[in-house]
């Protein structure tokens, strides 16, 4: 194996975001688990943004990419914002490289010219699919062109692209850290186009000479990627590089569904979770644990823990790493439960900036108390908000008989204390025949919030009657 952590080189170790969308919460996991292996071993996490799919380039997505990156709890070393003397850290702005290397693969003979048109090469596909090929590849038609011929195109100013010229019925063999030596036959290999007609190259050369260059010991990234690394083989090979370390992940899958994550079960991207109230800190460490275990039971780490502990080793093989949308919740839950109320205050007003209604009762005199009854509750930060700002109460006849009899009991009573309001709770219960939701609804119009009798204790008698007054007219 080439040696796990290279010993005589310094580590280093890249993230490539594409900006072709929002983030994915698996590239988080990908990027936590490069992040802690660089800080372990005193190494280099950089980011290198792979913007070459021009059709699928989406407007200020490598900032939006930065940005959540930054938001949870992740810096780097080299990259954009923050430079380095690798740079450019942008693929688009080194396609001048790209040429060159392309180039030299092509005198090498390891690469070629290819000139076909794509109705030739749509045709050439049907016509392998018409004999059963499922998997269409090239044919190497301009393989076989002369010097001359391609000369002659060239100064036409003819389009062309550079394929890698795979070599037939070779086995090519690596080994990944995680999934042990892998071999693969080249029959089963396209010629796979290296540099595009309009000058990008693609993500097997980008990826391979952005690699070399940049000195990257290890590469990290989900085992979807197996399929390509055998090209990437190839060209270490052409061009005469050391390959880094592979560590291929296992891929997030939904619970039970044993397919991708989807927006039918919750949020996808990362910034979706961080918009759901989701702590940066509970899904750090959620993410940990999603294809990497301790080898016991602890489920509980800061980011500062996690490096100590991590081990490359115990990453795991399956492809079925279950994406518990239900522990994640608890998780949450929990890391609000017990995070300091007046850091959880500071948390909740940056959350709700632009909500102004939960800024005054955050800002309010009750602020504290009420944060200190709703963090018992809240799994998510969104979660405040349904507990301390009512909805539209809309009551039967019947509910607002029972918000008539509630009234009248609280108006008797000669002591206001949540023991006292629990015991009028209880007594109204048992006498009308009535589940506890529903004087939850008289008081807020939903049928759930924060315990009521503190909720009603700390809002004083004179402001709750005048809550239950306001619901019966």
């Amino acid at each position: 194996m080439q040696g796990m952590l290279k010993q005589d080189k310094p580590i280093r170790v890249r993230m490539a975001p594409s900006p072709t969308g929002e983030y994915h919460i698996g590239h988080i996991r990908t990027v936590l688990y490069n992040w802690a292996f660089a800080k372990k071993h005193n190494g280099s996490f950089i980011i290198r943004i792979e913007d070459t799919d021009r059709t699928r380039y989406v407007e200020g997505a490598i900032d939006r990419i930065l940005d959540v990156i930054t938001d949870y709890g992740f810096t780097w070393e080299e990259g954009p914002r923050v430079g380095g003397k690798y740079g450019p850290y942008i693929q688009s702005e080194r396609l001048p490289l790209y040429r060159k290397y392309a180039l030299e693969l092509v005198e090498k003979k390891a690469a070629y010219y290819c000139f076909c048109t794509s109705e030739r090469l749509e045709q050439m596909r049907e016509e392998q699919k018409s004999k059963g090929i499922i998997a269409a590849k090239y044919d190497k038609k301009c393989l076989s062109l002369s010097r001359d011929e391609i000369e002659k195109n060239l100064a036409e100013g003819k389009e062309y692209v550079i394929r890698l010229d795979v070599p037939a019925n070779r086995v090519i063999t690596f080994e990944d850290v995680v999934f042990g030596k892998i071999s693969v036959n080249t029959n089963d290999i396209d010629d796979q186009i290296l540099l595009k007609s309009d000058g990008f190259p693609t993500y097997h050369l980008g990826v391979v000479v952005d690699d070399h260059l940049m000195e990257i010991s290890h590469v990290m990234r989900g085992n979807d990627w197996i399929p390509s690394t055998p090209k990437h083989i190839l060209l270490y090979e052409a061009f005469g590089w050391e390959p880094p370390v592979y560590i291929h992940l296992p891929n997030l899958k939904e619970l039970g569904a044993f397919k991708k994550l989807s927006k039918r079960y919750g949020p996808v991207s990362a910034k979706e979770f961080l918009d759901e109230g989701y702590l940066p800190e509970a899904l750090d460490n959620f993410l940990m644990l999603l294809g990497w275990s301790p080898g016991d039971d602890r489920e509980v780490y800061t980011l500062d823990e996690f490096v100590e502990v991590f081990d490359i080793k115990k990453i795991h093989k399956t492809d079925l790493v279950s994406f518990d949308r239900q522990k994640l919740l608890w998780m949450n839950g929990s890391y609000i439960q017990n995070m300091p109320t007046e850091k959880l205050l500071n948390t909740l007003k940056r959350f709700y900036k632009n909500d102004t209604e939960v800024i005054g009762v955050l800002e309010s005199e009750k602020g504290l108390i009420l944060l200190e009854l709703a963090k018992t509750r809240m799994k998510t930060l969104k979660d405040f908000r349904s507990f301390v700002i009512p909805e539209e109460i809309v009551l039967t006849d019947v509910e607002k008989n029972v918000a008539k009899i509630m009234k009248d009991k609280l108006e008797k009573t000669t002591q206001w204390n949540k023991e006292i309001i629990l015991e009028v709770i209880r007594e109204i219960i048992k006498q009308e025949k009535i589940k506890g939701s529903l004087l939850y609804k008289i008081f807020t119009g939903r049928e759930q919030g924060l315990p009521l009798p503190e909720s009603l204790e700390l809002f004083g008698k004179e402001e709750s009657i005048k809550k239950l007054e306001k619901v019966l007219q």
